[in-house]
């Protein structure tokens, strides 16, 4: 089989430099919530700026360390997106849906505050606002990451490199490395058929290897583009149609 363009990448964190090299202008995720109206269209030059103030205050604010685990209670959003990416440069093992009580670090929206305090280590709440806002009270014992990520610097260098065979992902109860994860990713653009020129319209959740791949990793990979949509499981179907249509997608999951 041909391989997709970017599925030589050796880490995800190889993955979205090597995007940022390809067209930095190009838009990466645009993101709906049907709940609230609210749109969002990042670019990878603006998805990566996000991903390096999110690794500065992992690393210089969090003490984050490779190896660490990161539980992170967070629906389909583009900021969960970040954070994942944010996790693998420094080098972390994110966990979507991990146990808070066995990680270092939890990363919660606003369903899971309450289970997120079971974290002994740092805690960073997301409020998952339009327009990325804070808190209107901050949750006592966390964190406010639209507080906290603005004042950190939109370029980033680990202190050690990743080691592409460390653990990157658990999802479904396993452990993939991040050259594991990368290469899964590839063969699951592979069998989805997506090809550089796709949009790819997800409705489906980051809990699961299917939903992450199909929504972020594997129209990464293959250097398309994804939109991402929450809160749209009763969108009606002719306003469904007319988004494919003008956000020209290609492939819908979920």
């Amino acid at each position: 089989m041909s391989q997709t363009p970017f599925s030589g990448a050796e880490t995800p964190a190889d993955l979205l430099r090597s995007l940022l090299e390809a067209d930095p202008a190009r838009p990466l995720i645009t993101y709906y919530d049907d709940a609230t109206g609210e749109r969002v269209e990042l670019s990878v030059k603006t998805f990566d700026n996000w991903v390096a103030k999110t690794a500065n205050l992992l690393q210089d604010e969090l003490a984050a360390a490779p190896d660490d685990r990161a539980a992170l209670l967070l629906p389909a959003h583009w900021q969960t997106a970040i954070w994942m990416f944010a996790c693998w440069s420094v080098g972390l093992l994110a966990c979507p849906g991990g146990d808070p009580a066995e990680a270092q670090l939890v990363v919660s929206g606003p369903d899971h505050l309450e289970e997120a305090l079971a974290c002994e280590g740092e805690r960073v709440a997301l409020a998952l606002r339009p327009l990325g806002g804070r808190f209107p009270q901050l949750p006592t014992g966390f964190l406010d990451y639209a507080v906290e990520v603005p004042a950190q610097g939109d370029r980033f260098v680990p202190y050690a490199p990743v080691d592409p065979d460390r653990p990157a992902l658990e999802i479904d109860g396993e452990q993939l490395s991040g050259s594991h994860t990368v290469s899964l990713a590839a063969e699951q653009a592979r069998q989805l058929g997506i090809g550089p020129d796709d949009r790819v319209l997800s409705m489906l959740s980051y809990g699961d290897w299917d939903g992450l791949a199909g929504g972020l990793l594997a129209p990464l990979v293959a250097g398309a583009s994804v939109v991402l949509c929450r809160n749209s499981e009763k969108l009606h179907p002719d306003k469904l149609a007319g988004r494919v249509a003008e956000e020209k997608v290609t492939r819908t999951l979920g």
